[in-house]
């Protein structure tokens, strides 16, 4: 079948997945990110700073779970429990489940984990976090 531009925009494609989380004594549902949260997402963990008369690309790549755990964490409607202001707590919380769902929440967004590895990668490149200028 050749996919309408109406079929394409009105279909539901994004999943959400109940997880158990027994470390925290209940389940919670992730949900993967749209290709415009995973762009801005991806995007949070790079700035540009000017640096005399250049730009440098300044890589963050702290909290990389906790942010895509906040961005993918969902109450029953699909409104996000987590707020950006929430990330920092989220980064003391068990390695364990923020893995799991770091895992659950990669998988519903079509990020292989060759992905997450080129990120960490391009993240860890250069002096400090910084990548070359640009």
């Amino acid at each position: 079948m050749i996919l309408s531009r109406e079929k394409i925009l009105n279909s539901v494609d994004v999943k959400t997945e109940l997880v158990a989380v027994p470390e925290w004594g209940g389940s919670v549902y992730v949900r993967g990110l749209t290709a415009g949260e995973r762009d801005k997402w991806e995007a949070s963990l790079y700035t540009t700073e000017k640096r005399g008369n250049s730009f440098e690309v300044v890589a963050h790549r702290d909290n990389i779970r906790a942010k895509f755990v906040a961005a993918s964490v969902v109450d029953e409607k699909g409104n996000l429990l987590f707020t950006p202001g929430d990330i920092d707590a989220l980064t003391h919380k068990s390695a364990a489940p923020m893995d799991r769902l770091f895992s659950v929440a990669q998988r519903l967004s079509g990020m292989s984990t060759e992905d997450v590895e080129e990120l960490e990668k391009n993240l860890k490149s250069g002096p400090e976090g910084t990548s070359p200028t640009v």
